[in-house]
């Protein structure tokens, strides 16, 4: 018996999806819950998995084709025998093969097959042992085994240095490669979006410090206490979601978003967190974040970072969201203008803790300092508001009792 495979229901800001790979070939075995097709949109790439063992018998659209919810794109027909009994050894090996294909992040795979790689001899190091695209690449940057054979160095010319001047353009581009690749769904679509928050929104920043160091205290008495009853690291993160919520409860307008000509004041707490993935970056969602205690927050974040090492977030995962928390600084920045996620009306941007001299009663000290940087969509919210808002995450951070007392 024939059943159909058909592309799962996408959230209503997803049009539609591009089919990405086919992990198996019509005639393969296929197994209950394997990942037989990866659709790509413009949020995230999800796997679709077999509804049971069986035989995928053929494929109806094939890789590069554009695809809607719910569109027919092949058929599994089950009841086959999965496993031959008659060579146990070989359709182990084949069904292990086919294993580590299926548990290979997209982006390490066009890596894997860019650079002729057996993906059997890559160790993973993601979750369920997947591959992931850093593994790739620290199996690329391995230096070469064989043995260097040094080659003639090339005589001299002897050619007037006017002879020289003449070439043409063309020739003096020899050995300068280009490679160019088609840009990824969700490449263009952060590209999208981040014109679209430029053009229509009235995007202004206002900046702030903030002396790290009651928080910087607070974690160090408290980290290892923290995780050994939580089981999570205690980061610097938590404490600015905090903060946030309480910014946000006070200055409404920043956790609002224009529709139209309305204005809609959102009464839940919705945080998108910026993380970095190998295919971008991507904003998961801290769902009603002031219900949700410290260890809470530092759990979700952390399985935020790994499903997007693991390119394995849900649509649920990434959609929706009120306000934005971005960190820079863990890649060195020491000040940015973040810009806005539409339909957003404020960004919040961290960075670089950097000791420095600063004035403290009088007298010059030094201080873990950071820079923060406020975007908001002027339409929407005044300058007063958004230096208030910053103001109070300052506040809060600098006094986490603060964040207790809800003062």
């Amino acid at each position: 018996m024939a059943i159909e495979l058909k592309v799962p229901g996408f959230p209503e800001s997803v049009a539609d999806g591009t089919i990405l790979k086919w992990n198996k070939k019509p005639g393969e075995a296929v197994r209950r819950e394997e990942p037989v097709v990866e659709i790509e949109t413009d949020k995230v790439v999800f796997e679709v998995p077999a509804p049971s063992d069986g035989v995928l018998e053929d494929i109806l659209e094939p890789e590069g084709t554009v695809v809607v919810s719910g569109q027919l794109i092949g058929h599994l027909r089950v009841g086959e025998t999965v496993v031959p009994h008659s060579e146990p050894e070989q359709v182990s090996a084949a069904a292990g093969a086919a294993g580590r294909a299926a548990f290979a992040t997209p982006s390490a795979r066009r890596l894997i097959e860019e650079h002729g790689l057996d993906l059997d001899n890559i160790p993973a190091s993601g979750s369920g042992n997947r591959v992931l695209k850093e593994d790739v690449l620290r199996v690329i940057e391995q230096p070469r085994q064989a043995p260097a054979v040094e080659q003639p160095q090339p005589t001299r010319p002897t050619a007037a240095p006017v002879e020289l001047a003449s070439q043409t353009p063309a020739a003096n581009l020899e050995g300068r490669p280009e490679r160019r690749v088609t840009m990824t769904r969700l490449r263009a679509r952060i590209a999208e979006r981040l014109v679209e928050a430029q053009q229509t929104a009235a995007i202004l920043t206002t900046f702030n410090e903030i002396n790290m160091q009651p928080v910087m205290a607070l974690r160090t008495r408290y980290r290892d206490e923290f995780e050994k009853q939580y089981g999570v690291r205690l980061g610097f993160m938590s404490f600015f979601v905090k903060a946030v919520v309480e910014g946000l409860r006070r200055f409404p307008e920043l956790n609002a978003s224009i529709d139209g000509t309305d204005i809609v004041y959102h009464g839940f707490f919705d945080i998108g967190i910026a993380v970095s993935s190998p295919r971008g970056l991507v904003v998961p969602i801290l769902r009603d974040a002031d219900q949700l205690g410290v260890a809470e927050i530092e759990t979700r974040i952390g399985e935020f970072g790994h499903k997007a090492r693991d390119a394995s977030l849900s649509m649920e995962d990434i959609t929706g969201g009120t306000f934005t928390i971005t960190n820079g600084g863990v890649f060195g920045s020491l000040l940015s203008t973040p810009i806005l996620n539409p339909p957003q009306s404020g960004i919040l941007g961290m960075h670089k803790i950097q000791e420095r001299p600063v004035a403290e009663n009088g007298a010059v000290v030094i201080r873990p300092m950071m820079n923060v940087a406020l975007s908001y969509d002027h339409r929407l919210v005044d300058g007063r508001e958004a230096v208030q808002f910053l103001v109070t995450v300052k506040d809060m951070l600098e006094d986490p009792a603060r964040l207790l007392l809800g003062v």
